[in-house]
């Protein structure tokens, strides 16, 4: 199933995207 594997690459990715967000952001402050 290829798609489950999909699923949590992109959720991953999300994840480190959002943590890379919230530090750039934080910088802002």
């Amino acid at each position: 199933m290829s798609w489950l594997y999909w699923l949590s690459g992109l959720a991953s990715l999300g994840l480190l995207a959002y943590l890379v967000f919230a530090l750039l952001k934080a910088e802002d402050f």
